[in-house]
């Protein structure tokens, strides 16, 4: 259990073999952050998020159907 955070932020980090994206940003529209400095929040136009995420989530469909059919 003491590295179950650790792995799960290494397989979140991670680029899926057939997606070829970053798995945490298939869930959450945004590059993980490894660095711990203090940043000033960006606020991005909520179409503009929900339009990038439709992309990916039907990119990874997209490939996903392809890999099945294989």
């Amino acid at each position: 259990m003491e590295w179950l955070a650790t792995v799960e932020f290494v397989f979140n980090n991670k680029v899926d073999t057939f997606t070829k994206l970053l798995l945490f940003k298939v869930n959450y529209g945004k590059k993980l952050r490894m660095d711990f400095k203090i940043r000033k929040k960006k606020h991005v136009k909520v179409e503009e998020f929900v339009k990038e995420m439709k992309e990916i989530h039907e990119k990874v469909k997209t490939v996903l159907k392809n890999h099945k059919r294989k």
